[in-house]
């Protein structure tokens, strides 16, 4: 089985330019391929992991791959699928947030020299000093604006009150212009995307072909991932899943994954794990509590993946100690008190605002009535409840099912 055909049995492809063409590429390991990320926060979530997996998967097929970091685009922000206008970014922030992106992206991809080797580069090299008139000249006379009107990613934004800004509409320009300036400079031949991005990406193709009277630049999107429900995968309550470690723990990392829904762990292990085919297929029949193994497998796989092995064994070991009683505290996520917050004996209620589990204190007393807290595995209902120093040699607290924390005295 070639590399694309194993793209298509995980479910990894939505749409296609030219798939003889494409499927030729790929499997022969000819392909110069670049996926874009805007850099509009200083690490990567859950929501780039599809990209970051195909990226691995095609450089090891012996592709090669272009970590396009959108430095100049991210002063806009794509408005693909969204209906508000992103907030602008400062040049430093933007420069801030390309270098933290590559470090997360080594331990998906191989940057060097080699023919398959990844190489990273900044669209601000290009696009933060373009001369506006000499772009139009060039470019924009190559756009239809009814066409673009038309396009998908501008959907939400035409249809909110506010309408689209001639500032946000020009991302379609400029996403077509890199994969153009790439296909030049780079030998670029292919490119990747979210399906949200097709229509940006058929105009960059297009592009190229007006610009060069060549047609052998092609595109590809990968299926958005989304949870049975069609919403978005990668958002809890707190926010957004990231792979940087100091915003999302391997812990968490490794529970978010613990606990998808029922309807969507087989997908995920296809889609983002590297288990072999042959491994996952017996798996797509599993039911009950074969699919409670199904969800640990993933689990591991993905933390293993993000954080490294040691760090997925230790996020195992905490959720068992927690669920399954089959190991110590040892690995669980921690807080930390000091010893003058319990000099004269702190407060259940307290100690639960500290952990973050409530916002307030009438937070944590209805937490607590409605006996969703435990301290080492015992309920605590009296809000009076106050524990010293000592009681903190093996202190577990939990609030409802999924969030636990081990507090310890320093």
């Amino acid at each position: 089985m070639g590399i694309y055909e194993e793209l298509v049995e995980r479910g990894l492809i939505a749409q296609v330019t030219d798939e003889a063409k494409v499927r030729e590429l790929v499997n022969a390991g000819k392909a110069t391929f670049y996926i874009g990320f805007d850099p509009t926060a200083d690490s990567l979530h859950v929501g780039h992991f599809m990209a970051l997996c195909l990226m691995k998967r095609l450089q090891e097929a012996g592709n090669k791959p272009v970590a396009l970091v959108g430095g100049g685009t991210g002063m806009i922000g794509d408005p693909s699928g969204r209906s508000d206008m992103r907030s602008m970014m400062t040049n430093d922030i933007i420069d801030h947030n390309c270098d933290c992106f590559r470090k997360q992206m080594s331990r998906f991809i191989h940057f060097g020299d080699g023919d398959s080797d990844a190489i990273m580069v900044n669209n601000a090299d290009w696009l933060r000093d373009l001369n506006f008139m000499e772009f139009m000249r060039s470019v924009g006379v190559h756009f239809n604006v009814n066409n673009m009107l038309r396009a998908r990613a501008y959907e939400n934004r035409m249809a909110r009150e506010g309408g689209l800004t001639f500032f946000e509409m020009s991302y379609m320009l400029l996403q077509a212009y890199d994969f153009y300036r790439l296909y030049c400079d780079k030998g670029c031949n292919l490119q990747f995307g979210g399906d949200d991005q097709w229509s940006n990406m058929l105009a960059g193709a297009d592009l190229i072909r007006k610009k060069t009277g060549h047609d052998d630049a092609y595109a590809m999107t990968i299926t958005l991932l989304t949870k049975s429900d069609g919403t978005k995968m990668g958002k809890t309550s707190g926010g957004a899943v990231w792979l940087d470690p100091n915003k999302t723990s391997p812990y968490d990392f490794y529970q978010y994954w613990r606990n998808v829904d029922d309807g969507d762990v087989i997908k995920c292990i296809k889609m983002l794990t590297f288990l072999p085919l042959e491994e996952i297929r017996p798996m797509e029949s599993w039911e009950g509590e074969k699919l409670n193994e199904a969800k640990d497998i993933l689990a591991f796989e993905l933390t293993k993946l993000v954080h490294g092995e040691e760090e997925a064994e230790k996020a195992r070991e905490a959720s068992k100690a927690l669920f399954a009683g089959g190991a110590d505290s040892a690995n669980l996520p921690q807080m930390t008190l000091t010893s003058a917050d319990v000099a004269d004996g702190i407060g259940i209620l307290d100690i639960i605002v500290k952990a973050g589990f409530a916002a307030t204190k009438n937070e944590a007393r209805r937490a607590l009535t409605q006996g969703g807290v435990t301290v080492n595995g015992d309920k605590v209902e009296d809000p009076k409840t106050v524990y010293e120093k000592k009681d903190f040699e093996d202190f577990v607290l939990k609030k409802g099912k999924k969030k636990f924390v081990k507090v310890v005295v320093e």
